[in-house]
């Protein structure tokens, strides 16, 4: 019955995504001003935006209404916060969608350092591997506006060094890099070096040399290395750091080089472990469906499928909480369609 009833509403905000996307913004501010304090409105009104419909309805609703309705969104989940009995998580969704996309990465990215004991590196790997250079350099813009902060310095600034944390520093820099066309004869040159300085060799993996890789090419060139990797060596590069050598480096190079590779099955997994309870990410879930809606989530449901044997649709309905939470993650989970945006 649950499943029936989150479809049943699914489908209800599928069905109004064309007829959204030709409605005029005044009245979807107006729909959307006459719902506050009824997130289940809000959730019609809302989560069958585009990304762009949403950037417009919000700057159309600050001319209107002179009020930033990503800010009320906000105000509104921390006041539930204090036993409203609203969902904090709904309002916090919803304030999310209403911002652009690099202003919302820039937030994920703050919250990974606010952490209680330790820093969220994978939300931090999914925006320096899953995002072209031009969209990080526009988090990084926006992170500075809105929290008068470098991004890069805060990595830095981790304490204790983490492996992630020089990967990271890596990735950055290669972001800053100047972006030349991606080569096959750097990509032979570079899984040749990648093979010396990990499973060709004794011992750990050269952690200088992967960080110099990394620091100096791009994502694409990242990629067509570990593709030339594989057809040279007759396996994939995360299949050679799984031995009896792997240590801390080893094991997150192997998720952030599936990250590059294969964005669908990381996010797959990802999703499966937070349907599943596993995953000590609590905000994976949201970020996920809401950082993939538009761009591959049709991607991610096919392998998420093959993968695990069911519908991506129906494990989240089936492991949700029924309520407006659910229903807004899966009302985000059904946009599908590519649109361009800062991916990669």
């Amino acid at each position: 019955m649950c499943v029936l009833l989150f479809s049943c509403n699914v489908v209800r905000i599928a069905e109004k995504v064309m007829a959204w996307s030709s409605c005029n913004c005044e009245s979807i501010c107006k729909e959307i001003h006459d719902s506050w304090g009824q997130p289940a409105h809000l959730i019609q009104h809302l989560a069958g935006l585009t990304q762009l419909e949403c950037r417009k309805t919000r700057e159309t609703y600050v001319k209107i209404y002179g009020e930033d309705p990503a800010q009320l969104l906000l105000q509104s989940s921390e006041s539930s916060s204090q036993g409203t009995g609203v969902s904090q998580r709904t309002y916090a969704a919803l304030s999310m969608m209403m911002v652009n996309p690099h202003e919302r990465d820039a937030i994920v990215a703050r919250e990974a350092f606010e952490q209680n004991d330790t820093v969220n590196y994978k939300a931090l790997i999914e925006i320096f591997t899953c995002r072209k250079s031009s969209h990080v350099l526009l988090i990084q813009a926006a992170y500075h506006a809105k929290y008068k902060r470098q991004l890069d310095q805060d990595i830095i600034s981790i304490e204790p060094s983490h492996p992630y944390q020089r990967i990271l520093m890596a990735l950055s820099a290669s972001h800053k890099a100047l972006q030349a066309d991606a080569s096959q004869h750097i990509a032979r040159c570079d899984a040749m070096r990648l093979y010396q300085a990990g499973e060709g060799k004794p011992g750990a993996v050269d952690e200088a040399v992967l960080l110099e890789i990394l620091s100096k090419r791009s994502i694409l060139q990242l990629r067509l290395t570990f593709s030339a990797y594989k057809h040279i060596f007759g396996h994939t590069y995360t299949a050679s750091l799984k031995n009896e050598k792997s240590g801390e480096f080893e094991d997150a190079l192997r998720v952030v080089v599936t990250c590059i590779c294969n964005p669908p099955k990381y996010y797959a997994e990802t999703l499966y472990a937070c349907i599943k309870g596993t995953a000590t990410d609590k905000g994976a879930l949201v970020r996920v469906i809401m950082s993939r809606a538009e761009v591959d989530m049709n991607e991610i449901q096919k392998v998420f499928k093959k993968k695990y044997g069911v519908e991506l649709m129906i494990a989240m309905s089936e492991s949700l909480p029924s309520g407006d939470y659910g229903e807004l993650v899966l009302a985000l989970a059904t946009k599908t369609c590519r649109v361009p945006d800062g991916s990669v």
